[in-house]
């Protein structure tokens, strides 16, 4: 019988929710909801040293907002397999069960070594000229632990209560193989790989052996994370072997970085972009250190997960904007590169700017309306959905829409130098008083009518600036086409903004 698919997100409650643990949580989505199967969102606290007030709410706040939601786990609802925190699992003593099986069958093996030891043997490598100190087959022959001590010793260590941890048990010389969805076939040298903790001295598991067991007794199909994890994979795959799980493991599927614009490096979450890193507004609050969220900055959840899922992935084609409902139908872990993936602040804003330019101006009002009454601006509905409308092509963010078109609530009390200064004297001051006075003629105010007049004066007047009229009744040089945002303006607001300016310049 295939075993149905199931693919959990598992994050550390030690911080926000970087993109790139978003992207992570996307494709799991993707693949399970393509697939018909379980997304379960897993929170992996064993470390309680780091962890963070606030930081599991932030995780279930930010995949509700980006609609990637779990239908199980934290804050999602219990299925079969609850708990799903890590440490309340631990108080169930799974973790522990499977620790002393590889203690019993030879595979893993208790070390006593305090602090102080672990630096003095990393400074004795350092001296000798070894490039990756570490723990291993070699080093731990002359460490303090239960391969080195006399079985009568070890025993009474323990009654005495002294610390210890729970270390694999890595053979010194071994070709260690395994399979990744993404990368094939993967060969790594057991010499190249430490003797994981698995159990610390406070009975907590590490990651190393606790994702091991949730995985296998919540019958987790693939597993997906990041790059950073495929040198650990070796010590995962010697962990499923050594207790007889090899061939109930999940399948491995290990994402290509995010990288920084210029490609030289990892993208952090301090990156200097100008884009967000983060999917909501974050506080740490161990640095102080705040961290604006897309969300906030104005993007579109569609737009933002519609870039992260192209961001390392492709549907096969020149496709670049996708609902969730085309992501899913398209994702493959086939498809998903090798290599890292350059994160790219202006496409990104191009996202965003498809997504705004798809709703409709009743949806783009909906939202505009709160930020302009944030600002002590109240208009009718109808009049910010023409607003929207005429606007929404120059914006990249809902946020941008005050700045772009202030002057549809704001009347000048500046004039655009560059364009005055060229193009305003004497004789433009006299023209445009009698084109005010034409317009206080008009019965029928809107753009067609308006375009006419205007048209009409340049006969009847004289040559008239059709820019110097967007000075003087906006302020600035340039913006929504000209008789549709004086239409929308009215015919009372747009006299008393050109006979204010009149009289001043």
């Amino acid at each position: 019988m295939e075993k149905r698919v199931r693919l959990r997100f598992a994050p550390s409650p030690t911080g926000g929710l970087h993109m790139g643990g978003v992207r992570t949580a996307l494709f799991s989505y993707l693949f399970a909801k393509k697939h018909g199967g379980d997304f379960v969102l897993r929170i992996e606290d064993t470390d309680q040293t780091r962890y963070v007030n606030g930081a599991e709410e932030y995780i279930i706040n930010s995949l509700k907002w980006c609609g990637i939601e779990p239908n199980e786990g934290v804050g999602f609802g219990d299925g079969p397999y609850a708990p799903y925190r890590q440490s309340e699992r631990k108080e169930l003593g799974i973790y522990k069960k499977y620790a002393d099986q590889l203690l019993a069958s030879g595979h893993a093996y208790i070390a006593f070594d305090t602090s102080e030891e672990l630096d003095e043997m990393r400074k004795r490598l350092e001296a000798a000229k070894v490039v990756a100190p570490q723990y291993n087959a070699v080093t731990r022959q002359n460490m303090r632990n239960s391969l080195t001590l006399p079985e009568n010793e070890v025993k009474k260590l323990i009654e005495s209560g002294l610390p210890y941890v729970v270390r694999l048990k890595v053979p010194r010389n071994e070709e260690i193989r395994f399979h990744d969805i993404i990368r094939g076939w993967v060969t790594v040298n057991s010499s190249q790989v430490d003797d994981k903790v698995l159990l610390k001295s406070d009975g907590m598991p590490t990651y190393h052996l606790a994702h091991i067991v949730d995985d296998i007794e919540m019958k987790i199909s693939h597993a997906v994370r990041g790059e950073e994890w495929l040198p650990s994979a070796p010590s995962h795959i010697l962990i499923y072997r050594y207790l007889g799980l090899e061939h109930d493991m999940p399948k491995l599927a290990h994402l290509p970085l995010i990288l920084k614009p210029d490609g030289n490096g990892k993208l952090s979450k301090r990156d200097k972009s100008g884009l967000p890193m983060f999917p909501l507004d974050w506080f740490d609050e161990r640095t102080g250190e705040k961290y604006v969220g897309y969300r906030e900055s104005g993007f579109t959840p569609d737009a933002f997960i519609n870039m992260l899922a192209l961001l390392g992935w492709n549907p096969g084609d020149n496709r670049e904007i996708m609902s969730k409902e085309e992501l899913i139908s398209n994702f493959s872990f086939e498809r998903v590169n090798k290599s890292g993936a350059k994160f790219d602040p202006e496409k990104t804003k191009w996202f965003n700017q498809q997504y705004l330019r798809m709703k409709t101006d009743e949806q783009l009002a909906d939202a505009v309306i709160p930020l302009l009454e944030a600002k002590g601006i109240h208009k009718e509905k109808a009049f910010v959905v023409e607003f929207c409308r005429l606007i929404k092509e120059k914006a990249h963010f809902i946020t941008e829409f005050f700045d772009l078109g202030s002057y549809f609530f704001i009347s000048p009390n500046s004039y655009d130098e560059k364009v005055m200064t060229k193009k305003w004297n004497h004789e433009s001051k006299e023209l445009f008083t009698k084109l005010a006075v034409k317009f206080e003629s008009i019965s029928n105010w809107d753009s067609q009518t308006l375009h006419d007049c205007f048209q009409t004066a340049q006969t009847e007047i004289g040559k008239l600036d059709m820019q110097v009229l967007r000075v003087l009744t906006t302020g600035v040089a340039g913006g929504a086409q000209l008789f549709d945002l004086l239409a929308l303006l009215g015919k009372e607001e747009v006299i008393a903004r050109l006979n204010a300016s009149l009289s001043i310049l």
